[in-house]
């Protein structure tokens, strides 16, 4: 394992669809900007990346250059070259495309996304630690919904059920030079990323959607079946941290997010 390596960190920050509901809700113009106990969710994410050791630069794709002023703080720190900052694309698959095209090609890169409010160095640093792993050439963060569960039990996820586990993303996505080809494939998952039978079935082929429906397919098998359909060695980083599996996707997860860390301050 190489735990030496420097991460250059690329934030998808801008919205899926117009009108996004927690944009509506905080009454801001994007997603990204809506405070969470007082501190715009993109703020978060940033100071938790400038707080990793291991991320040596960090870039946003998105918001749209227009928006900037309405985060006087993001807006400031982009001016200031303390941040890089390019358009956002159509899709998130598309924006990741464009960022990494902008990056140094021999550069390992993280990829999240500004909605990841309850992100935290140390999640960070334990992801990246796993990612350094010199035989994979990407690495996916996911984590066992039971911890969530465990610790969150009124958070409602996106829960892929395999026979081993039932498994929740947590958009944290690490790329070595050749694993930068992952995104192509990630174009194919995206649309089907709230139906997983039809995501298994258009990115690992019919056979994985038989066993993903019978109860058969274990997350070895996905893998598998992902790295032969793209030729990349792919390793999946499950993670001990049930804030690592929460994002902002609805205005209840906003206004749990707000909740717990509010709670959390008071404890502080």
């Amino acid at each position: 394992m190489n735990s030496n390596l420097n991460y250059a960190a690329l934030v998808l920050a801008a919205d899926r669809t117009a009108n996004d509901p927690i944009a509506l809700k905080a009454q801001v113009p994007c997603k990204a900007f809506a405070p969470i106990d007082g501190k715009p969710m993109i703020i978060r994410v940033l100071d938790t990346l400038i707080a990793s050791p291991t991320v040596k630069s960090i870039t946003l794709c998105g918001p749209p250059q227009a928006l900037l002023p309405e985060c006087p703080e993001l807006n400031e720190r982009i001016l200031h070259g303390q941040i890089g900052w390019i358009t956002n694309q159509n899709s998130p698959s598309l924006s990741a495309a464009k960022g990494l095209e902008q990056l140094d090609p021999d550069i390992p890169v993280l990829l999240t996304t500004a909605d990841h409010a309850l992100l935290t160095p140390e999640i960070v640093e334990y992801f990246l630690k796993s990612a350094s792993d010199n035989e994979y050439d990407a690495t996916v963060g996911a984590i066992n919904y039971e911890i969530i569960h465990a610790a969150f039990p009124e958070s409602k996820r996106t829960v892929i059920r395999l026979q081993d586990g039932k498994y929740c993303g947590c958009n944290l996505f690490a790329f070595k030079p050749r694993g930068r080809l992952l995104v192509s494939y990630w174009q194919k998952a995206e649309a089907q990323r709230k139906r997983p039978w039809k995501l298994i079935s258009q990115t690992i082929g019919w056979q994985a959607v038989f066993k993903y429906l019978l109860g058969f397919l274990t997350l070895n098998q996905a893998l598998s079946h992902i790295e032969k359909q793209i030729g990349l060695s792919v390793k999946i980083a499950t993670l001990p941290f049930p804030e690592a599996g929460v994002d902002v996707d609805t205005v209840s997860d906003l206004m749990f997010v707000e909740a717990l860390l509010k709670k959390k301050a008071e404890n502080t």
